[in-house]
């Protein structure tokens, strides 16, 4: 151990002797490793937040969506555009889910309607949600004031409504709602709760458009059947178009992750063979999840490697700068030989000057490439940046594991010196 100090010492000693070189010598392993720890943050980074929203979809859930079908869907089976749209998810499928598909723990209906809310002179466009109760868990919405819908809102055609945080701000900027009515439609609503304001979700793909749940209005299902009926008309540049559908969307909840896979095809039999003009889509969080979760990997292979040419790069550096140190120092190496040092005493010297290098570089690159992730997060919008201690860690590592690589040749060759040629050398 004593012996080995020592050569820490002699080596610390050499490099000190030209600060300059070994400083530029170092910068290449700075770079190199927080170039490996800032690409690595921000694929990591990007792998959460994927994966935080499609978690919020539910792991175990199955979502199956109403979509207007085109013309040419219309066309292909044999009917024609009409006047009166009839389209997606019918109540006759929801049963059918019901009765059919094993493994649902829950099961959530929606009908979703684009109206004018009023109260009084207050007035916004929002959405109107015919639900069940069990709509709140499975959007994670929280209750800030009163209370939800319940299933006894649903069983007795309750006019009952629940705000959302910006829908309750704008109808009642100065009161509170609970208790108050709210027009929707021609009929009149009781406020029974207000929820707290939950952030909007993007969009997936054709199926889930994003959504902003801060706007919405709840109400019970069976009341939203009765009073809104199943056609809504929009009239628009002196047209009528009508458009008629029963559920905008049904959620299915399975009972575990373990069964999503086996359970899918069932639900697609049971509903995909009476929707001939296709006009549903079927969204699974689970294989979204198991998607990004093989996407990130890929992204963070690619962002690893390219930033590994970087370490690569200051590897050569350092194999340059030795095999020089090296021929500068010759006459020490004959010097050394001669009053007794074996081939191994010389070889761990280099060894420990070239590790020495990558581990100072290693470290000032650690903590370049930690303060990076955090500058980009503040200076790039919508940018996440997740810095992990497996990319410090490897960073570090390789950058220690290039130091002893690249210097191993150099070492060798001061080792195999011939003493007396060495001795000779001017």
């Amino acid at each position: 151990m004593g012996r080995i100090l020592r050569s820490v010492k002699l080596g610390m000693k050499s490099l000190m002797l030209h600060k300059l070189r070994s400083g530029l010598t170092v910068l290449g392993i700075v770079f190199g490793v927080a170039a490996v720890i800032a690409m690595l943050a921000i694929a990591e980074g990007s792998r959460r937040e994927a994966q935080a929203r499609f978690q919020m979809l539910g792991a175990t859930n199955v979502i199956y969506r109403s979509i207007k079908p085109s013309d040419e869907a219309q066309l292909s089976t044999g009917g024609r555009p009409a006047r009166i749209l009839n389209y997606g998810l019918k109540y006759e499928d929801y049963d059918r889910i019901l009765a059919t598909v094993p493994n649902i723990k829950k099961i959530l209906p929606i009908r979703e309607i684009r109206k004018q809310i009023r109260h009084d002179e207050h007035a916004l466009d929002g959405r109107i949600v015919g639900t069940t109760k069990d709509y709140a868990e499975f959007n994670h919405l929280e209750i800030e004031r009163g209370r939800f819908l319940t299933q006894h809102d649903d069983d007795d055609y309750k006019t009952y409504a629940v705000l959302g945080s910006d829908t309750a701000k704008k109808l009642f900027p100065y009161e509170d709602p609970l208790g108050q009515a709210v027009k929707l439609g021609s009929d009149y609503y009781t406020v029974v709760g207000v929820t707290k304001e939950r952030a909007s979700t993007a969009g997936i793909g054709g199926s889930l458009a994003a959504q902003d749940y801060n706007k919405d209005v709840y109400i019970p299902l069976s009341s939203c059947r009765v009073r809104f009926g199943e056609r809504i008309m929009n009239f628009r540049s002196g047209s009528m178009e009508a458009e008629e559908t029963q559920l905008s969307q049904v959620t299915i909840q399975l009972t575990s992750t373990d069964v999503v896979s086996q359970t899918v095809p069932i639900i697609k039999g049971a509903v995909e063979p009476f929707h001939p003009k296709v006009d549903i889509d079927m969204t699974v969080p689970y294989d979204l999840i198991m998607e990004a979760e093989r996407t990130a990997r890929q992204y963070a292979i690619i962002l690893g490697t390219i930033a590994s040419i970087s370490l690569l790069v200051g590897g050569i550096g350092i194999m340059n700068i030795m095999l020089a140190t090296v021929t500068e120092r010759t006459r020490e190496i004959g010097i050394r030989r001669a009053l007794g040092a074996k081939r191994g005493d010389i070889t761990q010297q280099f060894l420990i000057e070239t590790v020495v290098l990558s581990g100072v570089g290693g470290l000032l690159g650690v903590a370049i490439g930690v303060i990076i992730p955090k500058a980009i997060e503040q200076f790039v919008a919508e940018t996440k940046a997740q810095v992990t201690w497996n990319s410090i860690i490897l960073a570090f590592g390789i950058s220690v594991a290039v130091g002893i690589i690249f210097g191993l040749y150099p070492a060798n060759r001061a080792a195999n010196m011939d003493p007396i040629e060495a001795l000779r050398h001017e």
